[in-house]
C-alpha cells in the first residue's frame, strides 16, 4: 500500500499567528525613540499603506529597506529587536495558530513559517512554536564575512508571488505535495500562495481577502486569544 502524498502546512506570521503585524509596531517602536527620520517615517507609512491594498511591490521596497542597513552589524540589530520583540509581540502569538501547529504535526504534516518578513522577527517566532530555522521561508538579508549587513537583500523577498518561488523551492527539495498542503494567512497579497496550495486558509482576514475567501467558499477563521507562556 503506497503512502499519501507529503503534506506542509505553511504559516503566515503577521496577523495570523501573531494577533499584530510586527513591521507596522517596528516603524511605530523606531519613531518613538527617535530612530526614524521623518522621511524614511513617511515613506514607511505609504508602503503600510500599499502592503494594505495589495499594491506592494515587495522587491523594490524589499530593496530600498535593505540600503538602509547597509554596514550595520547583525548582532547589534538582533540583540536590539530580540528586546523590542520580548516586550511588545511575544504576547501576541494566538493560542489557536500554536494548537493548529500542534494538529498538523499530530497528523505528520511539515510545519513551515512562510513570512515576508525577515528572520530578525521570524526567527523569535519560530523559537515559540518550535519551528527550525531551515523550515522558516523568509525575507533574507545578505550578510558579508564579518557579519555586517550589505545592504542587499538575496531575492526573491518573500512575499506575494516571492512567498510562491520560495514554498516551490521548498516543497521540490522535499517531496512535499502542494496541492494537498496548507496555507494560513490573513492578507489578500497572499492570493498567489492561496491558489497555489490545496487547502487555503483565511485567518483574521483584511477586508479583500475576506470578500474573496466568501466568493471562493474558503475556510475563515478568528485566532485572537493569547497563548500561553
Amino acid at each position: 500500500m503506497s503512502a499519501g502524498p507529503r503534506v506542509a502546512a505553511f504559516f503566515d506570521v503577521d496577523r495570523t499567528l501573531l494577533t499584530v503585524n510586527s513591521g507596522e509596531l517596528w516603524v511605530r517602536y523606531m519613531w518613538r525613540t527617535g530612530r526614524l527620520p521623518l522621511k524614511e517615517a513617511a515613506r514607511s507609512i505609504l508602503w503600510i499603506v500599499q502592503y494594505r491594498l495589495g499594491v506592494l511591490d515587495f522587491e523594490a521596497v524589499t530593496e530600498r529597506a535593505a540600503r538602509g542597513y547597509a554596514g550595520a552589524e547583525w548582532a547589534t540589530i538582533e540583540d536590539d529587536i530580540n528586546q523590542w520583540f520580548a516586550a511588545e509581540i511575544a504576547a501576541t502569538l494566538t493560542a489557536e495558530g500554536r494548537a493548529r501547529i500542534a494538529e498538523h504535526r499530530d497528523q505528520g504534516h511539515q510545519v513551515v513559517l512562510l513570512t515576508s518578513g525577515t528572520r530578525f522577527v521570524a526567527g523569535p517566532v519560530a523559537a515559540m512554536v518550535e519551528v527550525a530555522a531551515d523550515d522558516v521561508l523568509c525575507t533574507e538579508l545578505e550578510v558579508d564575512d564579518d557579519r555586517r549587513l550589505t545592504g542587499r537583500h538575496l531575492p526573491p523577498a518573500c512575499g506575494g508571488p516571492g512567498k510562491v518561488t520560495r514554498a516551490e523551492r521548498y516543497a521540490a527539495a522535499r517531496d512535499l505535495d502542494l496541492g494537498a498542503s496548507y496555507f494560513y494567512t490573513d492578507s489578500f497579497s497572499d492570493l498567489p500562495m492561496l491558489e497555489r496550495v490545496g487547502h487555503p486558509r483565511v485567518i483574521n482576514p483584511d477586508s479583500r481577502l475576506l470578500r474573496h475567501a466568501r466568493r471562493r467558499g474558503w475556510e475563515i477563521e478568528r485566532w485572537q486569544q493569547a497563548a500561553r507562556p
